[in-house]
């Protein structure tokens, strides 16, 4: 199934070609014209690191496989990387709008499952959002050393919008006495970075082929990292 992401690219690219085609390139006012062809370099560049990790993707390879001279593509963006934090901007501003949509009907009484259920939003997110998934792991998972600052300043809401949500569970948790609600915070934050490789590694056997499957598995692995595995 193809990703959704894709699907708005396409929907968006037919709307930019049949208001040109309406209005005609030469009725076009300047910024018009400037937005049109920035829009188009960013739509092209969502398709190319939505696909392929961030060390493959250049901007040769954007413009050539998109239609897009080089002259426009330097004349609106300096560097792969400017396009590569613009994506990033969109993919963490897309994934907080939908956590926080979602996560209204989050029951927090119950605070196992208030906390299994906002983290599949997640999981979730990126099944019905491949795309999305690819970028975020260039993101967070390989994260481009150089642009690590950058990286992590865009993702600051998503980050703070999870610590909200997680210090209102803890707060109503029966947490062990040696476990300061602090430290139980710091866990459950540090698990959304590394959640996706363990996830991976524990698939690795069954390599799930649908977002069924793959969702099961997540729930699975997110019981096991919330509630241990050892009888007590």
């Amino acid at each position: 199934m193809k990703s959704s992401l894709f699907l708005w690219q396409r929907k968006a690219l037919n709307g930019q070609e049949n208001c040109i085609r309406r209005k005609g390139i030469r009725d076009m006012t300047q910024r018009e014209r400037q937005e049109h062809a920035k829009k188009t370099i960013f739509q092209a560049a969502l398709a190319e690191f939505g696909a392929q990790p961030y060390d493959t993707v250049t901007m040769d390879r954007i413009c050539s496989r998109h239609g897009i001279s080089k002259g426009m593509m330097y004349h609106y963006f300096s560097s792969k990387d400017e396009l590569f934090l613009l994506c990033v901007k969109e993919l963490f501003q897309s994934l907080q709008a939908y956590i926080q949509e979602e996560s209204t009907q989050i029951q927090k009484e119950n605070s196992h499952a208030a906390i299994r259920q906002y983290f599949m939003l997640r999981e979730r997110f990126f099944a019905r959002e491949p795309a999305w998934e690819v970028i975020f792991e260039s993101a967070m998972v390989h994260m481009p050393e150089h642009l690590r600052a950058d990286i992590l300043e865009l993702r600051r809401p998503v980050r703070e919008m999870n610590r909200r949500f997680l210090q209102e569970v803890i707060a109503e948790m029966s947490l062990r006495p040696a476990v300061k609600a602090e430290h139980a915070a710091r866990y459950l934050e540090s698990l959304e970075c590394v959640f996706r490789r363990i996830l991976e590694q524990y698939c690795a056997k069954d390599d799930p082929k649908d977002a069924r499957s793959m969702l099961a598995a997540a729930e699975e692995v997110l019981d096991m990292l919330l509630l241990g595995i050892l009888k007590r």
